[in-house]
């Protein structure tokens, strides 16, 4: 799912109340985002109900990269309670990107709750 400006509030501030969204800051001119993009939508379809994965146009979006500092893309964010808690920078194969949601999105969200 694309997020805007308009949208990044509810679907990415509010929904990671819920469950963890890993934002994909992208643009299209991009090289390493398009190879990318594809590895990131099979590996977050594999944890499909765990993790929410939406994209960000850098380009389109200016104010949101800028607010949350990207300078170099593509870069991955997963928000969790409305804030950005982990990441990475640059294109990763699908089996370190299986890695960072297993290990660092899903494990942190795995004992909330448990308490």
């Amino acid at each position: 799912m694309d997020v805007t400006t308009e949208t990044f509030e509810r679907d990415v501030i509010e929904r990671s109340h819920e469950l963890p969204v890993v934002v994909d800051f992208w643009a299209a001119w991009c090289g390493p985002c398009r190879m990318l993009g594809p590895a990131l939508e099979a590996e977050a379809g594999k944890r499909a109900g765990r993790l929410e994965l939406v994209k960000l146009d850098v380009d389109a979006e200016e104010q949101i990269a800028a607010r949350y500092g990207i300078q170099s893309i593509p870069t991955v964010v997963a928000f969790r309670d409305g804030q950005p808690v982990t990441g990475f920078v640059g294109a990763q194969p699908a089996r370190a990107i299986g890695g960072f949601f297993d290990e660092h999105v899903l494990s942190a969200s795995a004992g909330e709750g448990d308490a």
